[in-house]
């Protein structure tokens, strides 16, 4: 199957967003690339985040609104939903950089990769441009990347980062850290990666790991050891702490 007619299921995760959701539907919506499967989990907002929804109903392929038992939860959802050759998180507040983005980065998937990945531009919730992840944080965006890269943390953004489908496995539930496990394993199974050299998404800063940045850390803590072994990730972990001064 070619490149051009790759199936993308994009999923966004939305609760009480009401200030925010708008955004990133359109981002979604408004790509020029034909085949993208929509995908919308609500867990059962109680503000205007539903009415703004829809408004946009004739774009969204799937959409359901119930309770939940967290944001992972919500994404696992979606994930079982989806049918697309690629699935891609944009949750609420994230936004896909250009309405060309998919397009041209479905272009240059010639070779079929398991994984396509790129960059994330920083943003203000008043969308000013902050940099991109690797010019304002630690974290470099490797060109080649592989399991093995993420051993200091996440050095690619979830929101830049398109799995196929069938590599993929639920994420688990009771860590905040979860992005990274499943990050991790679904690296583990790819055979062949795309670096895509582009800006994939605008990536708002905060978030609920930033809100609860220590229990945040304590879960990535936890899944590095299972992924790395104890002491490579105690020693993994001294340098982080090291490079934070």
């Amino acid at each position: 199957m070619h490149s051009k007619t790759k199936k993308v299921s994009i999923i966004t995760v939305v609760y009480n967003s009401e200030l925010l959701i708008e955004g990133t539907i359109q981002s979604v919506v408004n790509q020029t690339y034909d085949n993208i499967e929509y995908i919308v989990i609500d867990g059962a907002s109680t503000d205007n985040t539903l009415y703004i929804i829809e408004k946009y109903k004739s774009h969204i392929d799937i959409f359901i609104s119930e309770s939940d038992k967290g944001l992972y939860d919500a994404m696992n959802k979606g994930l079982k939903l989806a049918t697309g050759d690629y699935v891609w998180f944009m949750n609420s507040g994230d936004h896909i950089h250009t309405s060309k983005t998919v397009e041209e980065m479905m272009a240059k998937n010639d070779n079929d990769a398991d994984i396509i990945y790129g960059e994330v531009m920083m943003v203000e919730e008043d969308r000013s441009q902050l940099g991109t992840r690797s010019e304002t944080t630690h974290q470099k965006l490797p060109a080649d990347l592989t399991w093995k890269s993420l051993k200091y943390g996440m050095v690619v953004c979830h929101q830049a980062f398109l799995p196929k489908r069938t590599i993929t496995k639920p994420y688990i539930s009771d860590n905040l850290s979860a992005d990274i496990d499943w990050v991790i394993h679904c690296l583990k199974k790819s055979k062949a990666n795309l670096a895509t050299d582009m800006i994939l998404a605008d990536f708002l800063i905060g978030g609920i790991s930033k809100k609860r940045h220590k229990e945040s850390l304590w879960g990535r803590y936890r899944i590095l050891k299972q992924h790395y072994g104890f002491i490579p990730n105690l020693l993994n972990h001294l340098y982080i702490v090291f490079r934070s001064f």
